[in-house]
């Protein structure tokens, strides 16, 4: 069964083609950058040697997504393309795997407005591949499905009860695939499923996730992708009252707050503004620049306090693994945020921690708490996912939607 899996950005197609039947083999993977300006960029390889390299103008994704086409078309006939895979965020009152259907796109249309960065660009791009690929079945594995197996104490928000239930108000949490993929890795390296886990997805957006044999109990994200540690330009959690007093004593307007929080707050921020990249500012704090240490430090400090709740909420903890961009390659962030969490059991090596590979365990020798890098792969998890949606209705097949 070959699947292909598509990642959408505002301005980003991100691509893979997997094999599902040979070994969950790639046979072919791809993006295209900067969607929307004059001068967009494509990349294209597969394993039967194809490699594309241009530069192009894509106004829009359906350029896009037509060039990759055509490339596929090199590797493999698109009616052999069982579905298209999307590692979709966010809808009202829909979760877990699912055929993306109207109905479903207008579940996703109605929390736009929570997941401003993520769901138009999705939505925009289904409906572009259902035009292109019309007798391909189109399948999205949304990222909250994952956390659906947090209890309530875990979920409900301290608001009206009917106000929750009426709009779908309450903690869902995100990076649902990453989260799940590094819970079964380190279930396979340490050989048991009966584990105390803490997940952390750390890159330009970042959450943690406590995952207690194999199923998450809780999460740092919560209704919207905006709260837990801080993110690249996003705020992560504050007191929202300061959201009424930038009102009434800056005369912002709630469109200047929301600009503010999601795109001007995080590392960007409160760096001053130096990047939104953690290296720069990490290169910035060596400087001496007070502010990127304050953002530094600030970052391991949150990550920290949510591994230690966590730790209470399970009862204790058998392993805690780092994954995306800063997860796997800031030893700084690894060490700041563990320091202190000896009374744990968690006793990180600081040789190990210098320049790991992904798979390796930094923990010291004897700890009890074994410490993972670990190369998440989202991909594969939704590949896996739309697979068995389509083994499990075997009424949908090419040429039925």
């Amino acid at each position: 069964m070959k699947i292909l899996i598509c990642n959408v950005g505002s301005t980003s197609l991100k691509y893979r083609l997997l094999d599902m039947g040979d070994g969950e083999r790639s046979l072919a993977w791809g993006k295209a950058e900067r969607v929307g300006s004059e001068e967009s960029t494509f990349a294209h390889d597969d394993l039967q040697g194809g490699r594309v390299r241009l530069t192009a103008s894509f106004p829009t994704h359906r350029e896009a997504i037509q060039e990759m086409l055509r490339c596929l078309e090199g590797v493999t006939p698109q009616e052999e393309i069982a579905c298209v895979g999307f590692k979709v965020v966010h809808a009202k009152g829909v979760t877990g795997v699912q055929l993306l259907e109207e109905p479903v796109l207008q579940a996703m249309e109605a929390y736009n407005s929570v997941a401003p960065a993520h769901n138009p660009p999705y939505l925009a791009a289904i409906r572009l591949f259902a035009q292109l690929m019309p007798h391909t079945p189109l399948i999205g594995s949304f990222e909250t499905g994952f956390h659906a197996t947090m209890p309530p104490e875990a979920y409900l928000y301290s608001l009206p009860a009917e106000l929750c239930r009426e709009e779908g108000i309450r903690r869902y949490g995100f990076h649902g695939a990453s989260h799940e993929y590094v819970s079964q890795w380190v279930a396979a390296a340490m050989g048991r499923s009966d584990l105390r886990l803490v997940s952390c997805h750390l890159g330009g957006s970042g959450s943690l996730c406590a995952v207690k044999d194999g199923r998450s109990i809780d999460t740092s994200l919560g209704f919207s992708l905006q709260c837990g540690v801080m993110h690249n330009n996003r705020i992560g959690d504050i007191d929202p009252f300061i959201t009424f007093y930038l009102m009434e004593a800056k005369g912002m307007s709630p469109q200047e707050i929301k600009e503010l929080y999601s795109k001007k707050s995080g590392f960007y921020g409160m760096s001053g503004g130096i990047s939104n990249d953690l290296r720069d500012i990490e290169a910035a704090a060596a400087q001496g620049n007070q502010d990127a240490q304050n953002a530094v430090n600030s970052y391991a400090y949150q990550i920290k306090k949510y591994i230690g709740s966590y730790a209470a909420a399970m009862g204790g903890l058998d392993a805690i693994a780092f994954a995306g961009g800063i997860g796997e390659n800031s030893a700084q962030v690894r060490q700041k945020a563990l320091t202190g969490l000896e009374f744990l059991g968690v006793r990180l090596d600081p040789e190990k921690n210098a320049a790991p590979q992904p798979g390796d365990d930094l923990s010291q020798e004897g700890a009890p708490v074994r410490i993972y890098v670990v190369a998440t792969n989202e991909e594969l998890i939704v590949a896996r996912k739309a697979a068995a949606w389509l083994e499990a209705h075997p009424d949908v097949r090419a040429g039925d939607r």
